[in-house]
């Protein structure tokens, strides 16, 4: 019967395409510009956001795609869309996403920014006064370091760096060698800042700020003397920016990789940003130069690259546009004069960043590098940050003479030459760094400590759903444990015995891992809401992470749903699952929360499993669950369940920041009825936990 089920689960019909529905969310993302209810420099922010992620889309998502189509891997996706219609569905969706952002930014925000003395001043508005400025700023900074490229024979279009500022020139006359090329490209310097504030003595209040690129315009006919510019017109190129090469026969990952690294900024095009009064003899001429088509190309009206606009608030003192600061808490016995590893001796501690700190996980790794009975610290690197307390305590404990061992890994996206330079100078600590295991990235958040107490040695650990990267930790929802629990660090040092080296290992017996027992579990787990339903109880599922697209995963939720099991999925981006098909899904609710924070936690709850809550690093997503080093820990002290069931309650209650998926793959915003006072759940994390 099962087979039979599963047979008739593989409908296409009753999924949504995973490039599509990560669109979406970035429609929900550039929906919060909109919001009066946020602060204007966060809405702002919003909107920049957006402008970033598509740009990963397209160096990511977009790139595979055409990467599939040229090497005529035709795999059609779960809803049964070929990588072609895809592509096309992308485009369609892409320019009216791109259309809606320059509209927001043109009639919504600047106009809102203006309101509040902060002007974007553009060339045709310039005094005399700022006119002069501005030209001598480009003569004293921009003219000594420009590269202007006549195109000619000996010329060809160059091949310009990925999303970098460009211009297409089209001149009349002849040079100083008398060629008459007709055509050139301006790079803007990367190394000068794109926004400017101009001084405050050449304006009348306010803030002020003009644009780099509105000063090489201006100034455009310095760089071509004796000849007429006919016009002048910033373009942008983005291209594959995916560095996921193959390992087969690589004998050192690192060195191969730095290999790499300058390859990314010189991929194969896949996007072409031009402003909308180029003409289009000129428009032609770039596709034909970057192999792009109409498909391809997104005419934009206002800066090419105006996620820049980013900069400007470095020079803004608005605390009255931006949130209210809040003081994030340190539970009793975690702070900086407690000793840490006394606290987590006595129970299991739960934090939930932002709204509580994430000092005491750099504190208990300052402690530990310190403290002469600590002998050994293991911990994996993801992503940390360029300057980072823990890999500061991570290099003392290693000079203090610990064992300090390092699962860093290279291919987390966009980090790598961060974590090539963070390997580099642990090493040259003398810590172990490893890079975990060839074909599996090592996602999984965890810290083992080995201290020596009473004459024997004991394990603390902390797992967690997010990277140790204390910036993050400000802005991304995570959960972090911390427990001298023996089982668990048992787990976790047979998680660092299958990183570091080689054989069978043993199984854990509380950690789920992928990719070994996490899938299999949470399908057991699922199986087991579908029994509890049939032998005459209730059936209870709610999940909470940031992507649902691992196709058996999806079924056995399909058979809960049919079984008459209440899910509740609470997926911030990517989902496949349809929700609301009569027979198949009826019980099955998808939200997506966007809000102040970024939601990255990942919770799973099963109410007839023991243990039946867990936390941990995985979404539920093919790479995450088949192809990544992965770990899920329980969470099991009566009082950390009541408060993380209450948490989960608090979003699946959301209809503040809150979006309902409906079943034709739009999301519908939620809105709380008339009298009701259910605040959104970042909001009530804010009150609870926070000062």
């Amino acid at each position: 019967m099962n087979d039979l089920v599963c047979e008739f689960l593989d409908n296409p019909s009753y999924y949504l395409n995973r490039e599509l529905s990560h669109l979406h969310f970035n429609r929900r993302v550039l929906d919060q510009a909109l919001d009066t209810s946020h602060p204007l420099l966060e809405r702002l922010k919003f909107l920049l956001i957006c402008s970033a992620n598509l740009d990963e889309f397209f160096e990511i998502r977009v790139a595979g795609l055409r990467q599939r189509i040229a090497m005529e891997r035709e795999i059609t996706e779960l809803d049964g869309s070929s990588p072609q219609e895809v592509l096309a569905a992308i485009s369609q969706q892409c320019h009216e996403l791109v259309d809606e952002q320059y509209r927001i930014l043109n009639d919504v925000i600047l106009p809102a920014l203006a309101e509040e003395h902060i002007h974007f001043i553009p060339r045709s508005q310039w005094t005399e006064a700022q006119s002069d400025w501005a030209n001598a700023f480009f003569e004293s900074d921009v003219l000594p370091i420009i590269s202007p490229i006549g195109l000619d024979p000996a010329h060809p279009f160059p091949r310009l760096v990925n999303k970098s500022l460009n211009f297409i020139v089209s001149l009349e006359g002849q040079d100083a060698f008398g060629r008459e090329t007709g055509l050139a490209v301006v790079p803007a310097p990367r190394s000068l800042p794109r926004i400017l504030k101009i001084p405050d003595e050449l304006v009348e209040g306010g803030d002020n700020f003009v644009f780099l690129s509105s000063i090489i315009h201006a100034n455009a006919d310095k760089l071509f003397a004796g000849m007429t510019i006919k016009g002048c017109y910033q373009f942008r190129i983005t291209r594959n920016a995916d560095l996921d090469f193959d390992t087969e026969g690589v004998a050192d990952l690192a060195r191969a990789l730095r290999g790499e690294l300058h390859s990314r900024r010189f991929g194969n095009a896949v996007r072409l940003e031009v402003v909308d009064d180029c003409p289009e003899p000129l428009i032609h001429f770039l596709l034909r130069e970057t192999g792009l088509s109409q498909q391809e190309l997104y005419l934009v009206n206002g800066p090419v690259n105006f996620k820049r606009l980013m900069d400007a608030e470095k020079e803004l003192n608005r605390p009255d546009l931006q949130y209210t600061p809040f003081v994030q808490t340190i539970p009793k016995g975690l702070t900086r004069k407690d000793n840490i590893f006394q606290a987590i001796a006595h129970r299991d501690q739960l934090l939930h960043h932002p709204f509580e700190s994430f000092t005491p996980v750099v504190e208990l790794l300052s402690q530990a590098a310190k403290d002469p009975d600590v002998l050994a610290i293991k911990q994996t690197l993801y992503r940390t940050g360029s300057s980072s307390p823990i890999v500061d305590a991570l290099l003392e404990a290693a000079r203090n003479g610990k064992e300090v061992t390092a699962v860093v890994e290279l291919r987390a996206r966009f980090d790598e030459e961060e974590n090539l330079e963070l390997a580099s100078r642990l090493q040259e600590a003398g810590a172990v760094v490893v890079y975990g295991v060839v074909g599996y990235k090592t996602h999984a958040k965890m810290i083992l400590i080995v201290r020596r107490e009473n004459g024997k040695l004991r394990r603390y650990v902390h797992l967690g759903s997010g990277n140790y990267h204390s910036g993050n930790a400000r802005l991304y929802t995570d959960y972090s444990l911390m427990s001298a629990d023996e089982v668990l660090g048992a787990d976790v040092h047979i998680i660092f015995q299958q990183l570091t080296g080689m054989g069978k290992t043993e199984r854990p017996q509380k950690l789920l891992n992928a990719p070994f027992t996490l899938k299999r579990q949470l399908l057991r787990m699922i199986d087991a809401e579908i029994k509890a339903v049939e032998a005459g109880g209730e059936g209870r599922i709610i999940i909470k992470c940031n992507g649902l697209t691992e196709p058996k995963v999806i079924q056995s939720l399909y058979r809960a749903s049919q079984a008459g099991v209440q899910v509740d999925l609470i997926i911030r981006g990517m989902c496949c699952l349809r929700p609301g098909v009569a027979g198949v899904s009826d019980n099955i609710r998808v939200t997506s929360v966007v809000g102040r924070f970024l939601e990255h936690s990942r919770v799973f709850y099963f109410a007839n499993s023991q243990p039946g809550l867990y936390c941990g690093s995985a979404d539920l997503m093919e790479r995450n669950l088949n192809r990544r080093v992965e770990v899920c820990f329980p969470v099991e002290e009566p009082a950390l369940v009541r408060r993380l069931m209450a948490d989960l309650n608090s979003y699946v209650a959301d209809n503040h920041q809150g979006w309902q998926l409906a079943t034709d793959g739009s999301y519908i915003r939620l809105q709380a009825a008339e009298g009701e006072q259910q605040p959104s759940a970042q909001q009530y994390l804010l009150s609870e936990l926070t000062k």
